[in-house]
């Protein structure tokens, strides 16, 4: 066996299966999750991140850019472009920090409001539907693990 079998062979033993990957059964996860919830976007014409952002200002209020960025778990680069083509639509509003003229503070406007109500309704039959499926318990119990792995192995507390 060459030098290189070998090394491919010894890699091979010290990594679990694929199929027990757990970032890739968490994106595998998120994909279909998201399949379920993308056509109610789309017809708002919007992506996951930008509906991510209206919920989380809908639901915490007026946050700064970084905040924001964390909250929703989107690159402080991306969130900025994603910002911008959101402020042009007037679904939110982007102001300079009167007290610290570094910080750029967002909040969502009444027509991103209006959004949230709009798509929320479908949203949570999605959710409602998933529950039945899946067991309310189950995705009680589900969350609960899920939060409690990523604030034991994250630098962020789950939100």
């Amino acid at each position: 066996m060459s030098s290189e079998n070998k090394f491919e062979a010894s890699i091979k033993c010290e990594l679990r299966d694929f199929s027990r990957s757990l970032p890739m059964i968490l994106l595998r996860t998120r994909e279909i999750m998201m399949e379920k919830f993308r056509p109610n976007l789309r017809k708002y014409d919007l992506t996951d991140q930008q509906w991510r952002v209206l919920r989380a200002l809908f639901d915490h209020g007026v946050k700064d850019l970084g905040e924001l960025a964390d909250l929703c778990c989107i690159l402080k680069p991306s969130i900025t472009r994603i910002i911008r083509s959101m402020e042009k639509r007037n679904l939110l509003a982007k102001n300079v920090d009167v007290s610290d003229n570094r910080r750029t503070i967002v909040s969502i406007m009444p027509r991103g409001e209006d959004l949230v109500a709009r798509i929320g309704p479908n949203s949570e039959k999605i959710y409602q539907e998933m529950t039945s499926e899946f067991g309310e318990s189950e995705l009680e119990d589900l969350y609960n693990k899920l939060d409690a792995l990523a604030k034991k192995i994250g630098n962020r507390a789950a939100s």
